[in-house]
C-alpha cells in the first residue's frame, strides 16, 4: 500500500496543523486531478473554518515540498496530483475536463527513439494527450 500525503509530510518534515491534515487527506483520496477551488470544496464540507488562502497555500507547501505535483493543462487551471515514483502520462477530455492517467510501452520506447536519433538521452518527459470521446459508431 502507497504513502498517504499525510504520511509523506510526516516523513518530509512538513509540520501538519489540523487544517493541513485535512488538506491531506482530503487529496489523498481524490481519484482526479483537482484545482484548488475544487479542493477547498471539498475541505470546507469537512471543516467550513478552513479559507481558500489556507489551500493555495498548503497545496504550494506540498508542491514545493515534493508531494504534490502541479500540471497546467491546456484550457484551465493548475492541478494537482500527489507525486508518485511510477511515471504515467495523460489523456485529457476537452469537453469534460476528464483527466486519463495511462502508461504506453510502445510510447516510452518511441519518445526514447525520437530522443536518440537527434542525439539525445532521454533524462525525461511528459506526455499530454487531448481528446473528445468518440461517439459508439465513430472509427
Amino acid at each position: 500500500m502507497s504513502e498517504t500525503i499525510e504520511q509523506k509530510c510526516l516523513a518530509k518534515g512538513v509540520k501538519l496543523t489540523d487544517q493541513r491534515r485535512i488538506i491531506a487527506q482530503v487529496m489523498s483520496e481524490s481519484s482526479d486531478h483537482p484545482n484548488v477551488d475544487e479542493l477547498y470544496n471539498r475541505v470546507s464540507k469537512i471543516d467550513s473554518k478552513i479559507s481558500i488562502a489556507t489551500v493555495y497555500r498548503t497545496v504550494k507547501l506540498f508542491e514545493e515540498t515534493g508531494i504534490l505535483t502541479k500540471h497546467e493543462f491546456k484550457g484551465g487551471k493548475a492541478r494537482y496530483e500527489e507525486l508518485n515514483e511510477g511515471h504515467h502520462d495523460h489523456l485529457i477530455d476537452v469537453k469534460t475536463g476528464e483527466i486519463i492517467e495511462f502508461v504506453d510501452d510502445e510510447i516510452e520506447k518511441l519518445q526514447k527513439k525520437v530522443a536518440e536519433k537527434y542525439g539525445y538521452k532521454l533524462v525525461d518527459h511528459k506526455l499530454e494527450l487531448y481528446g473528445v470521446k468518440k461517439k459508439q459508431n465513430e472509427t
